[in-house]
């Protein structure tokens, strides 16, 4: 990352508690595991972007 922004983000208690299991069973932290999901959906939007 060539810079980072730091937010606040409020999620609802089961949504986070179901983070904060996925991020440890792939052994993230909570907040690489949000940034790495962001990351696969972003990457999967560009691609349909540009499929024809």
């Amino acid at each position: 990352m060539e810079h980072e922004s730091r937010i606040t983000l409020r999620l609802p208690a089961d949504l986070h508690a179901w983070l904060a299991t996925q991020a440890k069973s792939a052994r993230r932290s909570l907040n690489s595991e949000i940034v790495y999901r962001l990351e696969v959906e972003r990457d999967a939007a560009v691609a349909d972007a540009e499929s024809p």
